[in-house]
């Protein structure tokens, strides 16, 4: 006696059964089609803040935003404008701010520039290594004469997630704007900051703070996640039609 097959044993599924089947295909399918689709929305989206990042950042400098722009200020409308800002350092109230370069662990040094209408606008003055400021931190004073700096505008960081902000034992971690003014007791401070720009270079000795170390790396995978979405999208379609075809041809023999 000849065993049946395992499509005959099995025979066709019943309508409920391929109706489910159907379903869930149409929604995982509907689902990938749909993630495909914002994949290439956001890969739009980061082309354009890319070539808009490479604009500001070798556009000639601009006044940064003043008080009354504030509120509009945004990471995509004005992160990495090239600002330029006269004015006065606060050195007594710097802080900073434990960071790891290429150069090492170190600080950034963030100082407050009092511009002449009264404005604050933090200043990352750059990078400097804790040999330089001591592991407590005190690193030298700036500048005390009216500068003018230009550098890239930055929005402010939030607390991290791993190591917070320590205001009270002077422990900073990112450059949070709102808590070092309220830390140091100072008022109408802008919300963002500006990475200073390298200073010309002084013989073979750096000089720090060290400016011009902002980095500027956009990850930009959505290309890749968008082949990968619509592929699954492919194979579920594939797989959709096989099944059909398969309860076709058992239905088929079946009948005959």
């Amino acid at each position: 006696m000849i065993a049946p097959t395992e499509d005959a044993a099995r025979g066709p599924r019943g309508p409920v059964a391929l109706t489910l089947l159907a379903v869930v295909a149409a929604c995982v399918f509907a689902g990938f089609i749909a993630l495909g689709n914002w994949q290439v929305r956001r890969l739009a989206w980061k082309t354009t803040l890319i070539a808009h990042v490479e604009q500001r950042v070798h556009a000639a400098p601009v006044a940064p935003p003043a008080p009354n722009e504030w509120a509009h200020v945004t990471a995509d409308a004005d992160e990495y404008r090239h600002v330029q800002l006269s004015g006065v350092l606060l050195n007594d109230r710097q802080t900073f701010v434990w960071t790891a370069t290429d150069e090492g662990s170190g600080f950034w040094v963030m100082t407050p520039l009092r511009m002449a209408d009264g404005t604050i606008v933090m200043i990352n003055r750059g990078y400097a290594p804790t040999d330089w400021c001591g592991r407590d931190g005190h690193c030298a004073a700036g500048p005390t004469d009216e500068v003018t700096i230009t550098g890239l505008l930055r929005m402010s960081e939030p607390q991290g997630f791993l190591r917070h902000n320590d205001p009270a034992h002077d422990s900073w971690y990112t450059r949070d704007v709102a808590a070092m003014a309220a830390a140091r007791g100072l008022s109408n401070v802008a919300p963002y900051f500006v990475d200073a720009d390298a200073a010309p270079p002084h013989g073979n000795q750096p000089s720090w703070p060290e400016g011009g170390k902002t980095i500027l790396n956009f990850p930009n995978n959505h290309l890749s996640y968008l082949i990968t979405w619509y592929l699954l999208a492919l194979m579920t379609l594939v797989a959709s039609i096989y099944v059909g075809y398969d309860e076709y041809r058992l239905r088929s023999t079946k009948r005959g």
